[in-house]
């Protein structure tokens, strides 16, 4: 009888090898900019959107751009007094968590500040984004779809119908309310109409200088600047 090729065992020791490997390439790229750059600073992204930080590190070609693995980032830099790579680098350690990246560059605060405050992109939502507005689509033809596609929008929950083979919708209908957490149905109808709820945008957290090993962390600083925002609205 021939043996299954599902009891072939496969070794995990070159796999497991190249992963460490792959760290320790990583630890030993991040540490060398720690010793190239001027300034480090830490990333958040709402919204993230591969293409979109694609775009940026187009833009910022002169500096380095490190997203994922906080993990190991966070080995890199040190996550203490005792085990940190350059004085005072522990701190920025703390903010390696959740979806953040890591920028090397030696440009000042202020032009890092300068265009991260303004690079923002509205995108498509996302099913669990939450709908930045009200969206209700109006009753009547639809012509900008096939007629081929009224099913897939009638799948979708819309009140559609073919009428002498033009695709309409039967009655206004509410596709999502402002806080609604979108479903995927909801999500697919907004980027079917054309609708952007999802702005896709980086906030600088914190920062690090080679020179002088100072810290500073603009969180408090931003909260603040929000609040001022939310006071003016």
């Amino acid at each position: 009888m021939p043996k299954s090729k599902r009891d072939k065992k496969i070794s995990l020791t070159k796999t497991a090898k190249k992963g460490l490997e792959s760290k320790q390439s990583l630890i030993e790229e991040l540490r060398k900019c720690v010793d190239i750059y001027k300034n480090l600073f830490i990333f958040s992204v709402a919204n993230m959107r591969n293409s979109k930080l694609k775009d940026i590190r187009t833009a910022w070609k002169h500096s380095r751009f490190f997203f994922g693995k906080n993990k190991v980032m966070m080995v890199a830099i040190g996550k203490g007094t005792t085990d940190e790579y350059k004085d005072n680098l522990h701190k920025v350690g703390k903010h390696l968590r959740g979806e953040v990246g890591v920028l090397f560059t030696n440009k000042t605060k202020d032009e890092v500040k300068e265009y991260f405050s303004h690079f923002k992109e509205m995108d498509y939502a996302r099913a669990g984004n939450q709908a930045q507005m009200d969206i209700t689509l109006d009753e009547g033809p639809l012509e900008q779809f096939p007629h081929s596609m009224e099913p897939q929008l009638r799948q979708l929950g819309l009140p559609t119908a073919l009428k002498k083979g033009v695709v309409t919708l039967l009655k206004d209908h509410g596709v999502c309310k402002e806080g609604d957490t979108l479903t995927p149905e909801q999500a697919r109808i907004l980027k079917l109409f054309g609708i952007e709820m999802a702005e896709f945008k980086v906030q600088i957290k914190c920062m690090w200088n080679s020179e002088t090993c100072e810290f500073e962390n603009f969180a408090a600083e931003e909260e603040s600047m929000q609040e001022d925002e939310e006071d003016a609205e």
